[in-house]
């Protein structure tokens, strides 16, 4: 059973950073492609990052380029998104959620599994 479990959100002031984790489990990991979504209320999950397990290529959706960076420690089956300079509009569930196919994931958002999500709250 594919299992993801997010950590690392919490509340913290603009420009800050915080770093989350999606601890993976139940799957083989290189064969993965992990990706970050999130969620404001009242607002459709947006797409943020991926980064395919197997060659470590990434992509950012274009408000988060540049401020968050997305890495992958493939001996802990573990996925981090590092975010920096975060703004009010960051402030969201951010879910991970992993997928053997990229196109379902990122482009379909319909993975294999999503988490539970982690809170981020940036405050102005």
């Amino acid at each position: 059973e594919v299992q993801l479990v997010e950590s690392g959100g919490g509340l913290v002031q603009a420009g800050g950073s915080l770093r989350l984790s999606c601890a993976a489990s139940g799957f083989t990991f290189d064969d993965y492609v992990i990706g970050w979504f999130r969620q404001a209320p009242g607002k459709e999950r947006e797409r943020v990052s991926y980064i395919s397990s197997s060659d470590g290529i990434t992509y950012y959706a274009d408000s988060v380029k540049g401020r968050f960076t997305i890495s992958s420690d493939n001996a802990k089956n573990t996925v981090y998104l590092q975010m920096n300079s975060l703004k009010p509009e960051d402030t969201a569930v951010y879910y991970c959620a992993a997928d053997r196919n990229q196109f379902k994931l990122w482009l379909l958002k319909r993975p294999t599994s999503w988490g539970q999500g982690t809170q981020v709250t940036v405050s102005s």
